[in-house]
This record gives C-alpha cells, sequence and structure tokens, in this order.
C-alpha cells in the first residue's frame, strides 16, 4: 500500500470583498425614519456623525465633534466597537482642511470605506465605514 502525503487542501480568503449589494445611502437613509433625518439636519458645521444604517448595530449614532475622535474595542474610546475583531485602538476620524479623514491605527483586520481597505482617506457625505462586524454612514454637519 503506497501512501502518498495529502497535499493541505486549505486556502484563505478575504471575506470583505463578497460584500453584500447595498442600497444607495439617500434610500437608506429614507428607510432609517425622520428621527436621523432631524437629528443629521441638526448638525451643526463643526461636527459630523456616524450612523449604522444596517447591520448588527442598526440604528446606533455616533457623535463626532472633536478634532479627533478614537474608534476601538478600548473601552476609553469615543466610539466603542465591543467586537473581538475590533483592535483596542483601531482607528481614528480627525478634521483636517475643512473636512474629516479616516485614519487606521495600525489595526488588526484593517479599516474599510466603501468595501476598500484604507491606511487612511478623506471622508465625503455618505461614505460606508466598515470596522470588524460594524458598518456605518458618515455624515458632515450643515444639512440643508
Amino acid at each position: 500500500m503506497n501512501t502518498a502525503p495529502n497535499p493541505d487542501l486549505t486556502s484563505t480568503i478575504h471575506l470583505t470583498s463578497l460584500r453584500s449589494v447595498a442600497e444607495p445611502v439617500h434610500s437608506l437613509l429614507q428607510q432609517a425614519g425622520p428621527e436621523v433625518l432631524s437629528v443629521l439636519k441638526e448638525l451643526d458645521a463643526n461636527s459630523a456623525m456616524l450612523i449604522s444604517l444596517i447591520g448588527p448595530n442598526r440604528g446606533s449614532r455616533y457623535l463626532i465633534d472633536k478634532e479627533s475622535t478614537t474608534i476601538g474595542r478600548f473601552p476609553e474610546s469615543e466610539i466603542f466597537l465591543d467586537d473581538i475583531t475590533v483592535s483596542r485602538n483601531h482607528a481614528l476620524i480627525s478634521r483636517a482642511n475643512g473636512g474629516y479623514l479616516l485614519k487606521d491605527s495600525g489595526s488588526l483586520n484593517g479599516t474599510y470605506l466603501n468595501g476598500s481597505l484604507v491606511l487612511d482617506s478623506a471622508l465625503t457625505d455618505g461614505d460606508e465605514i466598515q470596522i470588524g462586524k460594524y458598518r456605518m454612514h458618515f455624515f458632515k454637519g450643515s444639512r440643508s
């Protein structure tokens, strides 16, 4: 009986490339209801907000009203995300040149902007940020 060694048949894939097809942000906002739209209209020019319009924390809102806002699993993070796939100091959102910048803080599993892995990137209205299992949309203040 000749027993040849079995080759390793396992492989690794990144599931983030298998994202569900997302609806347009304006459609998600309409489904979120009038309360969310009202909150967004009340944001001033010096603030922004992350809102979970889909996913396990749907309805959660996170105000961004400082020069920099930390995101992570560390309980003292301004945006605390309790998930093992989120690093303690995962990402940072900061004001820069009248806009906002998303920066990964050397996280283990990465920070995704609109489905793409990013180290740092400017944010625009409606952008989807994914950190671990959390999917949030970014909105700047001063909406009319």
